[in-house]
């Protein structure tokens, strides 16, 4: 049998600081089932990458292990049905084929000079010398890009960013009822709102990634509606949740390591100072999937559509891996790195994120180069996502 372990994920201490968790799972070999979550639980890098590879295991749930759900909640779950988040293939394979011709390195690459004017322009209206940097900044970039991507109305930004805030709390550990009530709210008004602009770009064809993905086919087949709505939704609510995790978790890191010196204007070195913050503190710290067949994990014998959690936010902390883990060193080289999935699942927005941070902290960086921070940072009760409530900092040149 596997060693068994217990940690609430909503406990505060867990919540600040999960490392010395998992240190404690990998000292124990990296697999243990953890009874807060009652499944078999991977936190080595090598375990969790194979995984996420093997077609043995997948995010759609086996028909027989389908549970119903309350009627209330099928707004949301409705949406899950046409997310390719959830599906494996055929299904997946055609809806995220149909999405990489809308969603092109070409198109994200082309972003660059206007992720830059962005950056400026909140930095110019930043409200005054201390400011909570998420709000002003970490968050409003990422939300903000993918609109225009999509073509929605940036000024929705902070709409779009409640709706999903609320809509992710269903994936969350802390979730109760009145969570499940915002998040059906925010299933129906997103809904709603993203029909209107399906309809509307379907009789006036923009360049933006809605008018690409109503014109994607793949074998003669396009995206139905739904398809078309819960897609955009998907992207919107992946194209920022990430990316405002990473770079907050990224700024607050280099705030508590300042003496360390970082060469801003070395575009590779700033390359790999970003996948070591994606490695110390990533964004999301547990994804699960199905065996699709009785599969060994090690003396654990997983039956058929049993779960088991992929921690993420362990691998980094793997010593079989990495040199003093524990450690955030920004000239670290980094190959290997699953803060953004692996295998057919892999983020179709991870070049996306990643262009986003190498634009924003060095531009942030160079223009308050004396910037600190002027309150302890807490992290939100969110997990398995992994990010800050607030960072407030006082902005000095």
């Amino acid at each position: 049998m596997l060693p068994k372990v217990s940690q609430s994920p909503t406990n505060d201490d867990f919540v600040q600081n999960p490392y010395p968790f998992y240190e404690t799972c990998l000292a124990k070999g990296g697999k243990v089932f953890w009874e807060d979550y009652n499944m078999v639980s991977l936190f080595k890098y090598d375990d969790v990458s194979s995984i996420l590879k093997d077609k043995r295991f997948g995010r759609e749930c086996p028909e027989d292990k389908k549970q119903d759900y309350r009627k209330e909640l099928a707004p949301f779950y409705q949406l899950e049905d046409h997310s390719m988040l959830q599906l494996e293939p055929p299904k997946h394979t055609r809806l995220r084929g149909l999405v990489l011709r809308a969603f092109t390195s070409r198109k994200i690459n082309s972003m660059a000079e206007e992720i830059k004017i962005l950056c400026t322009q909140l930095m110019h209206n930043f409200s005054s010398k201390q400011v909570n940097i998420l709000n002003e900044y970490a968050n409003k970039i990422p939300v903000i890009i993918i609109a225009r991507l999509l073509g929605v109305p940036e000024e929705m930004s902070d709409q779009l960013l409640r709706w999903s805030n609320d809509m992710v709390m269903m994936y969350q550990a802390r979730r109760t009822e009145k969570h499940e009530e915002r998040a059906i709210t925010a299933s129906k008004e997103f809904s709603d709102f993203m029909r209107s602009y399906v309809d509307e770009r379907r009789s006036k064809p923009e360049d933006d990634l809605i008018t690409h993905l109503i014109s994607a086919e793949e074998n003669g087949e396009k995206l139905t509606t739904d398809e078309l709505i819960t897609t955009c939704i998907l992207l919107l609510n992946a194209g920022h949740e990430a990316t405002v995790h990473s770079l907050g978790n990224g700024i607050k890191i280099l705030l508590e390591n300042k003496k360390m010196k970082i060469d801003w204007q070395n575009e590779s070195r700033i390359s790999q100072l970003i996948e070591e913050i994606l490695r110390f503190d990533p964004p999301l710290h547990m994804f699960t999937r199905y065996a699709y067949e009785p599969i060994n994990i090690g003396s654990y014998a997983l039956k058929k559509g049993e779960e088991v959690a992929l921690v993420l936010g362990a691998t980094g902390r793997d010593k079989t891996l990495w040199s003093n883990p524990e450690y955030f060193d920004p000239n670290r080289i980094i190959k290997k790195n699953t803060s953004f999935g692996g295998g057919i699942h892999f983020c179709v927005g991870a070049a996306l994120a990643r262009l986003e941070m190498q634009i924003a902290l060095p531009m942030l960086f160079l223009n308050y180069p004396k910037m600190e921070l002027a309150e302890k940072p807490r992290y939100a009760d969110v997990y398995h996502f992994h990010g800050l409530e607030n960072l407030i900092v006082n902005l000095q040149r």
